[in-house]
């Protein structure tokens, strides 16, 4: 079973994936973890994301040890990765990975952008996780200050809000809802209710 799960920055999209991942006993894949992976590369070695050779050059030569690594989840390293994501050939260089990885055994759970759409546009159950901008720009917020970086929520905002625009409006596999997504708002949602909804979902799909 192949579970894809697709959305916006701090929806909630992450947090559902693996949840399901281990009571489904899944395999489970960040694919944005990728993206940042390779950003994050970029901004290790003062590399300007904008060019094109240097971030393939980075996706091919890929450490996967990078996906651990705390800087990860950083504002600046999730920026450059949605520059990042937007180049072609970057994505074709991460494509095969992430389907090879949903191929498994038993199935997989893959977040992401575009696992609907592009990437497993033959899941078993796709979800499109929400939220509006305002409670997303909040959770991302406090995630930033718990690691200790210096930010505020007004910028926050702008900057997920520019992050959705540039996610939604790219020519490469944008942000957008499969035909066959079930929507899942979590807007006013805690974490436990989205779980058992998602839960219900991936359920009601299994049975149909």
């Amino acid at each position: 079973m192949i579970i894809a799960i697709d959305g916006p920055a701090a929806s909630g999209k992450g947090t559902l994936a693996r949840k399901l991942a281990k009571h489904f006993n899944l395999a489970y894949l960040d694919t944005g973890s990728l993206y940042r992976a390779v950003a994050l590369r970029l901004v290790l070695d003062g590399d300007d994301p904008n060019i094109e050779e240097r971030a393939v050059e980075a996706a091919r030569k890929l450490d996967g040890s990078l996906l651990s690594d705390p800087g990860l989840r950083s504002g600046k390293v999730g920026e450059a990765a949605s520059v990042v994501a937007a180049n072609l050939r970057v994505r074709e260089e991460i494509l095969d990975f992430q389907r090879r990885y949903a191929a498994s055994p038993g199935g997989a759970v893959l977040d992401g952008r575009d696992i609907g759409t592009i990437v497993c546009p033959d899941a078993d159950v796709k979800l499109f996780v929400v939220a509006n901008p305002q409670v997303r720009a909040r959770r991302r917020f406090e995630e930033l200050k718990a690691a200790g970086e210096d930010v505020t929520y007004d910028t926050v905002l702008a900057d997920l809000q520019a992050r959705d625009a540039r996610d939604e409006g790219r020519a490469i596999a944008p942000l957008k809802r499969a035909s066959d997504a079930l929507l899942l708002d979590t807007s006013e949602l805690d974490i436990e209710t989205a779980f058992e909804e998602a839960v219900s979902i991936v359920e009601g799909r299994m049975n149909a």
